[in-house]
């Protein structure tokens, strides 16, 4: 198994622990900042990954992380949005959006600091895009 598998296999992990906890309702004290710097950890996969894929000249996985970090950026904002709609309507349709918002965006979630897990995500976007400029069919 290469370090690229690996990688991917770790980042799936950490997506599966975050999605976990984010189901926390309410962290403190100590939990809280275990679940935050978890949620910091969820970063570190892609970004051994944009690491290793500038070291190769691997455009394929620029082009990945540009797609999977626009699409987490993306569907975290409708979510939000849909979410926020919902103040009207039943507490059951805000939880169902409130758990779709914790499989979109777990690290987001997880870290109860919405704002640093949305900077990693467009710092992941940023960096891909600018390799995919730097490195042209």
């Amino acid at each position: 198994m290469g370090k690229q598998t690996k990688l991917f296999i770790a980042w799936g992990i950490l997506y599966i622990v975050c999605t976990v906890w984010g189901f926390i309702p309410h962290p403190q004290g100590a939990l809280y900042g275990f679940l935050f710097l978890s949620s910091l950890g969820f970063f570190i996969p892609p970004a051994m990954l944009l690491y290793d894929g500038v070291q190769h000249k691997d455009r394929k996985r620029f082009v990945l992380m540009r797609n999977l970090s626009l699409a987490s950026l993306i569907l975290t904002v409708i979510v939000l949005i849909l979410n926020f709609m919902t103040m009207n309507a039943s507490a059951e349709a805000g939880k169902v959006l409130y758990w779709l918002l914790i499989l979109v965006s777990a690290p987001m979630i997880c870290s109860q600091v919405w704002v640093v897990s949305l900077f990693c995500w467009a710092c992941l976007l940023m960096v891909s895009i600018q390799y995919l400029r730097r490195f042209p069919k």
